[in-house]
């Protein structure tokens, strides 16, 4: 079992372990800001098991039919916990208007916001873990439960502030107000992560201070050569695909070009780790004077 997968599977152990304390909660309590809590704690481990089984299918080596690997199950499980963001805030919502309309004191305050926050500060230091492993290994799928955890984090925050207020002033309003605020801010990262998803199964180049390294290198580690041109990029999961035109002097020898080919391939795949490098050899009639001029 490889890092990230043990990361995945750890992360649906922490998502039922929430799931219960927030449940706790809840129950204790009787307070909708905490139901609502509860709500998307179960959706953050429908989420965790999408994304171990992504990991895992991403972890696959390629075959006959998908030759390419199978990186992108990986964006398809972070399209997936998007949209289930986005499917928790409106449940969320649903629960606020309803106790909008007929507020209610909590029972028991005091326990239910100590076991809220300890289910908070679980989901919190995880989401951190997730984060700094998951650009580590460039795993969408990390990072997409890591901004799913970081999104009920917020919730909850907002949700201890929304019990406690109520404890505290009597307002009962309040309650259903801050969880339907936080419901929104849930919106906002579900939309911010479907869209980074979706970029990644449509192919976007990479980003634009990355494009800029890799355009250097292949200047820098070109000598012998003239130009490259068409040079297209873009991610599957932890990979980076590059592959370009590289235009020789027409009366290079075969060996002499391949041996050009191995060093831009050696230097991009130290910078960037993972990296599938295509590069098509031209003479130089097919110079296009346009695209990355060697150094």
């Amino acid at each position: 079992m490889n890092r990230a997968t043990k990361l995945a599977a750890g992360s649906v152990v922490v998502s039922l372990g929430v799931l219960g304390l927030k449940a706790l909660a809840w129950w204790l309590t009787g307070s909708v800001a905490l139901l609502a809590d509860a709500l998307e704690s179960i959706v953050n481990v429908a989420a965790a098991g999408a994304a171990l089984v992504a990991v895992r299918l991403a972890a696959t080596p390629p075959d006959a039919n998908h030759p390419y690997g199978h990186a992108k199950a990986e964006y398809i499980s972070a399209v997936l916990e998007g949209v289930l963001i986005v499917l928790a805030a409106v449940l969320i919502l649903n629960e606020s208007w309803h106790a909008w309309q007929a507020p209610s004191a909590p029972a028991l305050p005091v326990q239910g916001l100590a076991i809220s926050v300890v289910a908070t500060a679980i989901n919190g230091a995880w989401a951190a873990l997730l984060f700094r492993e998951g650009r580590k290994l460039r795993s969408p799928a990390l990072l997409a439960d890591a901004r799913h955890l970081l999104a009920d984090v917020v919730t909850s925050g907002g949700v201890v502030v929304g019990v406690g207020a109520v404890a505290l002033t009597g307002i009962l309003w309040l309650d259903p107000l801050l969880a339907g605020l936080t419901a929104v801010n849930i919106l906002f990262s579900g939309w911010g992560l479907l869209r980074d998803s979706v970029g990644g199964l449509m192919d976007e180049a990479v980003e634009p201070g990355l494009l800029g390294r890799i355009r250097s290198l292949v200047s820098q580690e070109a000598q012998g050569a003239i130009e490259a041109h068409d040079l297209r990029t873009r991610h599957a999961g932890s990979t980076t695909f590059v592959e370009f035109h590289l235009v020789v002097p027409g009366e290079m020898r075969v060996a002499e070009a391949h041996d050009i080919c191995d060093r831009i391939e050696a230097a991009l795949k130290a910078e960037l780790g993972s990296a599938v490098i295509t590069i098509h050899v031209e003479p130089e009639g097919k110079a296009k004077h346009q695209g990355v001029l060697v150094l």
